[in-house]
């Protein structure tokens, strides 16, 4: 009876020992992986065109699939945001993925200017693909 108790007893503490050891590196992983982490910064200058406009727009659409992610819009022409222009050497309109935490970026400047305006779905999409590279 003893020896049934103690194997039984000896089990349950082995289980509980692994699902903790588990949860703990789901956990790990998990922050790794968060999108919590990603911005999308857009810079633009004073006077903004139709397309800076647009890639604003489609932007914020196709975030609304991220709600953990982060979207800064950042006029290149104020003072106050000399330092982060600087940094991403941005002088008018660009787009970045950007992780605070690794200081990785992603330039998308050029991939937004060639499909947002003549292939609008093609943007979004591929910038949801891009978020998903971006967040591994």
């Amino acid at each position: 009876m003893k020896k049934t108790i103690f194997n039984l007893t000896l089990t349950a503490l082995v289980v509980v020992l692994f699902a903790g050891f588990s949860f703990a590196q789901t956990t790990k992983k998990g922050k790794v992986k968060s999108a919590a982490t990603i911005e999308l910064i857009q810079f633009h200058s004073e006077h903004r065109c139709m397309t800076c406009n647009l890639i604003e727009k489609l932007t914020r659409e196709t975030l609304k699939a991220y709600p953990d992610i982060t979207f800064k819009l950042i006029n290149v022409d104020e003072s106050k945001n000399e330092k982060i222009a600087e940094e991403f050497e941005a002088t008018g309109t660009a787009v970045f993925l950007y992780n605070p935490v690794t200081k990785a970026k992603k330039d998308l400047t050029d991939f937004a200017f060639m499909n947002v305006k003549t292939r609008p779905e093609a943007y979004k999409k591929g910038l949801k693909k891009e978020i998903e590279k971006f967040g591994k």
